[in-house]
């Protein structure tokens, strides 16, 4: 948007904010008249979560406008031009920008009719760590604020990040019946409109009584809804909502719900995480390796065991083939009944977890896990190395950051386990065929899942540098391919020679 001066005229200021701030549901705009007389028109503006509901009558703005109504028509200009009002921090602008800027930063903008500046009052701003702290994206750096039930304030959280007008909001209702607020959050310019449009053809393709989560709006939006990865990447952290932002992606907030929806996205992104970018590039590129092993072990893990120790037997050192054998002395059951009952006592205890509320839950998963490990051992159901695959397959699903996307691996597992205990290793590569074949194949809003690994050519192979290795930070002067190719560059290095 084009940058102007604050005019005299009322109108013309009017025209430029609603034409800057367009899509943006959760900026309010209010004309009112002011004076005894009713003879001085204004125009507030603000974002909705900083203002608040009571913001008239109980707030510095509010305290402001019900002094300047009593005023006479003519003296209401004066004083607000030489703040007789006594408003701390109150702060006249020139420029439309200038104003624009802000209120981004979460304060009030006030406009007169026949007064060439926009003045700034200072109101409570944005909503900061009274929120809860993250619980499923745990992060070693960056903020602990995580999205509250509130979409209002969920985009406010958003918007605390990225301070700008570009920034756009659309509202939409879900439900028949509950209306519930859905706002679309992308930024003006990185995006593809085909995305956009996609993704509100798929929100009209549905009729529906209520929504009460994001996981409703998930399932109905996505395409391959067999398919047991997820189309979305669903977050519960701003900071990790405003970075794809950014990246030219958009995000789906729901009311009611402390989650967002990312799209579109692809294997890497779940691999990612927000400190990955925080961190110095040798420890993020290290642990990113680790969660890409992590993701492979933990759907093929049990299954390769099983596969090894029932058909190829050779490939294993005898010496260690005979401690195999050892260890397995006295055990009623074969190997793939020893890994099922070991698989499904670690994901009963797995739910057991999450059902039971607080420090019971964290103590039920370390305390049943040792006892019935250590018991089955004693009692010769299963073996000490099935207790040990299983546990590592367990660490390596944890592993992923993504629990949506650590789903999908722990339902493969058991088809691994499966496979390999018909056919061997021979089960093995035609289950590892079978998902490759699925991945290539799957999409998100029309971008392949393998996404930079195919079609690598068209960034010319920038996006495949932020994969298995994050490179350096001054490296990472490109948008993803998501972003419109018009701006792709998000970053130039200036070089200082030393003093």
């Amino acid at each position: 948007m084009k940058n102007q001066d604050v005019s005299k005229k009322l109108e013309v200021n009017i025209q430029w904010w609603k034409d800057a701030f367009s899509d943006c549901a959760d900026v309010k705009m209010l004309e009112m008249c002011l004076g005894e007389d009713m003879s001085v028109r204004t125009f507030l503006s603000y974002i909705e979560v900083t203002g608040g509901e009571s913001m008239l009558e109980k707030s510095t703005i509010g305290n402001l406008l019900s002094a300047l109504t009593r005023l006479p028509g003519d003296e209401v200009i004066r004083k607000v031009r030489e703040n007789g009002m006594g408003v701390s921090d109150a702060v006249p602008f020139a420029s439309m920008q200038e104003a624009a800027d802000g209120m981004l930063a979460g304060e009030c903008i006030l406009f007169f009719d026949g007064f060439d500046r926009a003045v700034k009052i200072p109101d409570k701003g944005y909503p900061a760590m009274s929120l809860q702290e993250v619980e499923s994206e745990k992060s070693v750096r960056g903020s602990n604020e995580r999205f509250s039930n509130s979409v209002k304030q969920n985009a406010a959280l958003i918007r605390k990040r990225i301070r700008s007008a570009d920034v756009k909001v659309r509202e939409h209702k879900m439900g028949v019946r509950s209306n519930t607020n859905l706002y679309i959050v992308w930024y003006e310019g990185l995006i593809y409109p085909e995305f956009l449009e996609e993704m509100e053809r798929r929100l009209s393709g549905f009729c529906i009584d209520g929504v009460q989560d994001i996981g409703v709006i998930q399932q109905l939006s996505e395409k391959y809804w067999y398919s047991p990865f997820p189309q979305f990447q669903v977050t519960e952290r701003p900071d990790r909502a405003a970075m794809a932002i950014l990246e030219g992606r958009m995000v789906v907030l729901l009311d009611n719900s402390p989650e967002a929806l990312i799209f579109p996205t692809d294997y890497n992104s779940f691999i990612k995480t927000t400190d990955d970018y925080y961190s110095r590039w040798e420890i993020a590129s290290f642990t990113r390796i680790l969660r890409y092993l992590a993701s492979f072990f933990a759907m093929v893990l049990p299954g390769l065991y099983l596969a090894v120790t029932n058909f190829h037997t050779q490939i294993l050192p005898t010496r260690l083939l005979l401690s195999f054998a050892a260890t397995r002395q006295g055990v009623p059951f074969p190997g793939v009944i020893e890994i099922l009952l070991m698989e499904l006592s670690f994901e009963l205890l797995r739910e057991a977890g999450v059902r039971l509320p607080g420090a019971m839950g964290n103590t039920i998963g370390i305390v049943g896990g040792l006892i019935i490990g250590q018991a089955a051992v004693d009692a010769n159901i299963v073996s000490p190395m099935v207790v040990i695959i299983v546990a590592f397959t367990a660490l390596c699903s944890f592993a992923i950051p993504n629990e949506d996307f650590a789903t999908a691996f722990r339902l493969l597992k058991f088809a691994f386990i499966g496979l390999c205990a018909a056919w061997g290793y021979y089960g093995f590569l035609i289950g590892l065929l079978f998902v490759l074949i699925h991945l290539a194949q799957l999409e998100s809003f029309g971008m392949p899942y393998f996404t930079p690994f195919v079609g690598a050519d068209l960034s010319k192979n920038k996006d495949t540098q932020d994969t298995f290795i994050r490179p350096p930070a001054e490296l990472l002067t490109r948008r993803p391919i998501y972003a419109n190719r018009k701006n792709r560059v998000r970053m130039r290095i200036k070089r200082f020679k030393d003093i």
